[in-house]
């Protein structure tokens, strides 16, 4: 189009485009700081006298990568609807980062499958070991048990590595299990029973099934791979197709920018 009518169009479509991209993954970016706040906020790592030792917090990882994505997003959009070059390059480069480190880990863990088991398996136990001296571990371990529905890494006896429930340990939690076990820990649907894994290791598996979880974590981990896995391929094709889409969109957008201010300063030359 002689008027210059087409080049306004593609730069809108462009500039369209980088932006339902940006929302897209802006969301994301609020859901990973949404779970990284519910993290801090559920073990009340903001109370007087926890405080001090927030800054070790594992949640503050999703708060940072929410954050970050967030930022970026915002870099693009302005980059996108201000037309400037300078934005819309280090948001270009920060999404080509992302996509090659996406890669590099996909390989990773390709290449590495064997040994990914003994790897969950050794930081489920030593998470178990810690559960009563660390709260970012007993919080991890409890949200894996009661969300996978599991109880240990192999099994339920697996707790009897742990200081607290070893069944030679004196106290009320000898041969016991946590709470985060037990297939029913609210006492009357409504008071959570700490003491409802109490002698659970004493119990033989077909009387103890009818209270607390019998299956590891590590089975019940490989269990929801096993279901989810063409869902988690899927997601993780999609994501990754949408941030090249949108670095393409942006180097276009950059060309287009380019080309635009090129065809300015020409006509300003002329006239």
């Amino acid at each position: 189009i002689g008027d210059g009518s087409g080049d306004l169009v593609r730069s809108c479509l462009l500039k369209n485009a980088l932006f339902i991209s940006n929302l897209f993954f802006t969301v994301m970016g609020l859901v990973v700081l949404g779970m990284g706040l519910w993290g801090l906020i559920t073990k009340e790592s903001f109370a007087q006298e926890r405080i001090g030792h927030i800054g070790t917090d594992p949640m503050l990882v999703f708060v940072f990568l929410g954050l970050t994505l967030c930022l970026l997003c915002l870099m693009g959009c302005v980059g996108s609807l201000r037309e400037n070059s300078c934005l819309l390059r280090l948001f270009s480069g920060a999404v080509l980062i992302l996509v090659a480190a996406q890669v590099l880990v996909a390989i990773a863990a390709y290449s590495l499958q064997d040994q990914i088991v003994p790897v969950l398996r050794s930081g489920m136990l030593m998470a178990m070991v810690r559960y009563q001296d660390d709260l970012d571990m007993r919080f991890i371990t409890d949200e894996i048990q009661m969300n996978l529905q599991c109880c240990g890494a192999d099994n339920y006896r697996d707790w009897e590595m742990n200081l607290y429930y070893n069944c030679s340990a004196p106290g009320v939690q000898a041969c016991g299990v946590p709470a985060s076990c037990c297939i029913d820990p609210l006492e009357n649907g409504t008071v959570w029973n700490s003491q409802c894994g109490v002698g659970a290791q004493q119990l033989v598996e077909f009387s103890a099934q009818s209270v607390i979880y019998l299956g590891g974590c590590l089975g019940g981990i490989a269990r929801w791979i096993e279901q989810n896995k063409q869902l988690i391929g899927i997601v993780g094709i999609a994501l990754l197709g949408v941030q090249i889409l949108t670095l393409i969109v942006t180097t276009r957008l950059l060309d287009n920018i380019q080309w635009s201010k090129a065809i300015s300063s020409q006509r300003d030359v002329e006239s």
